[in-house]
């Protein structure tokens, strides 16, 4: 299975119509439809903050998935917002500076359908001590990323 096939099962992701198009290599990119119940205006389409946050921790986390092989849960994301999300959707392009031991870091940029920037993030991620089950990956779980 591909991951991006893997992260498109994710459930938050599949409610808010993520789609992972590239993860590979420490890179990853992917998209979010904006629509109205995204929206912290009820009367004109400006997205959530934690819109452009999700889509960057998600295609974030993807990247250092790609990168490290594991599950990678989030640490720590750090978003500046550099404009409103008012288009029809938003992009991701996540890029891992350094995987270790046990975190990765990774950059990640959101742009708008029009390429204006929407925000730029960093994320740090876990890659190490989790070995066993853990509440991100079960034993049933581990042929997802055996792929």
């Amino acid at each position: 299975m591909e991951l991006s096939d893997v992260f498109e099962q994710i459930p938050f992701a599949r409610l808010l119509g993520m789609d992972l198009h590239e993860a590979a290599d420490g890179h990853a990119e992917g998209s979010l439809p904006l629509t109205a119940e995204l929206s912290s205006n009820p009367n004109r389409m400006v997205a959530h903050g934690g819109v452009p946050y999700a889509l960057a921790d998600t295609v974030g986390g993807a990247a250092v998935v790609s990168a490290a092989g594991t599950v990678a849960p989030t640490i720590d994301m750090r978003i500046d917002y550099l404009a409103p999300a008012t288009g029809e959707e938003l992009h991701a392009v996540a890029d891992v500076v350094r995987v270790g031991n046990s975190v990765a870091t990774v950059d990640i940029e959101v742009t708008d359908g029009s390429g204006t920037a929407i925000a730029t993030a960093r994320g740090v991620y876990k890659t190490g001590g989790g070995e066993g089950d853990t509440p991100w990956l079960h034993e049933e779980d581990r042929d997802l990323l055996d792929d």
